[in-house]
């Protein structure tokens, strides 16, 4: 793999200069302003690779924030787009598909009696509350530290509680029972620095909420149709009364979904509950969202296997690579959606650091593993999707084991 410099980067250098005099921030999303060094551009991605305006190529391992899980313009999905392009893409009214795709949503995630469709993660959890909060009359919603549920505010009511913390839920359902519409949690904090559950602790969740009367809302924006074909509620096999879901749903098309317990979605069923949108159900992104769930549903999930196959691998590499420079690194997440930390740095745990941009050892890296090929998130996230493979693997080891050299105590000779 070619090594990039800054002079080769030259266009997409001028093109963040004239972002900055019209676009507010420079860009479309905050968090893309951390890239280091600049927010580059691009102008097309397949398969596990992307190119950018100046003609490097680098293998993706941000995959659009996690969006794609089968990589850049899958040939499955892009066929499915377009023939639904070429009957229309918008119609304000109802479409087959969306009862295909209804009906296959409730069939592979656990929580899902029935689903609503909407069209960001941050919608999909806003209509979460809502149901939440119509169905048990309460108001105050419990969120953790370091978790990301979009960017919309929290009510002033809503509590946030250190996560991972059992007695901290207890005191606070005990106290504010009557009040607490729900509880919601990442099941993965993937947004604040891939942390795991502690063993047992989405179980006392559970028998927490039931106790109580209230509504257990997983975020699956990340987790969903990346970690199992059904979810972490699937992985870890504790079963929410609501769950959100967007991101890997469709393919990187902009689709989210509420799925949830019967008689709580009957709030929405029966107008207790407005959910609106025109762009709801889009007959495109419908279409995106089936030709995806039929590839990751294909031979009993061979795909979603695949892709932790690779990234297991890509973590021992990563741990051998770090070993040989004399690095202590830690990889915290699972297979398909990990973060890399140097040493005793911490992980993220508040939603002010998702923005700041990355320096010491990581930033250190995350530039040398840019100009070795390498274009990864500024919070050392590493997304796998279905289309990585050998090939990638391969140039990915050798390209960190470069990309180790600026921060490697044996390259220095400490």
């Amino acid at each position: 793999m070619p090594v990039q410099t800054a002079a080769t980067r030259a266009r997409s250098l001028e093109l963040w200069r004239q972002a900055q005099e019209a676009l507010a921030g420079g860009v479309s999303s905050a968090f893309r302003a951390r890239s280091v060094p600049h927010p580059l551009y691009f102008e097309r991605g397949r398969g596990p690779r992307l190119t950018d305006v100046d003609g490097n190529t680098y293998i993706d391992y941000t995959l659009s924030w996690g969006l794609l899980m089968l990589g850049h313009a899958h040939p499955a999905v892009e066929q499915a787009v377009a023939e639904q392009l070429s009957r229309g893409w918008s119609f304000g009214a109802q479409h087959e598909r969306e009862i295909r795709v209804a009906r296959r949503l409730v069939e592979l995630i656990p929580c899902a009696d029935q689903v609503v469709f909407s069209n960001t993660g941050t919608e999909a959890v806003q209509v979460a509350f809502r149901i939440a909060r119509a169905f048990t009359g309460r108001r105050r919603i419990v969120r953790f530290q370091g978790h990301y549920h979009g960017w919309m505010e929290p009510s002033p009511e809503d509590l946030c509680l250190p996560w991972n913390d059992l007695q901290a839920v207890e005191q606070a359902a005990s106290r504010y029972a009557l009040e607490i519409a729900a509880i919601i949690t990442e099941p993965v904090l993937c947004n604040g620095g891939c942390l795991l559950p502690a063993p047992g602790y989405l179980e006392a969740l559970r028998d927490i909420t039931a106790r109580h009367g209230i509504v257990l809302i997983f975020d699956e924006v990340i987790t969903g149709f990346r970690v199992a074909l059904g979810g972490a509620q699937q992985r870890f096999g504790v079963t929410p009364d609501l769950a959100t879901f967007g991101k890997a749903v469709a393919a990187g098309f902009p689709l989210s979904v509420v799925a949830g317990r019967g008689d709580i979605m009957e709030v929405v069923s029966s107008g207790r509950v407005m959910h609106g949108g025109s762009f709801n159900g889009n007959p495109v992104v419908l279409a995106a969202a089936e030709a995806a769930l039929d590839e990751l549903s294909r031979d009993d999930a061979a795909a979603l296997r695949h892709a932790a196959g690779y990234g297991q691998r890509l973590r021992e590499g990563l741990k051998a690579a770090a070993a040989r420079h004399g690095l202590p690194i830690v990889l915290r997440g699972l297979e398909t959606v990990f973060r890399l930390t140097f040493g005793e740095e911490a992980p993220v745990t508040d939603s002010g650091g998702l923005t700041a941009p990355p320096g010491g050892r990581l930033g250190a890296f995350l530039a040398a593993a840019l100009d070795a090929g390498l274009f990864l998130l500024p919070d050392g996230r590493w997304y796998i999707s279905t289309v990585h493979g050998e090939a990638e693997l391969e140039e990915t080891l050798a390209a960190v084991t470069q990309a180790f050299l600026p921060v490697s105590p044996v390259a220095r000779g400490d």
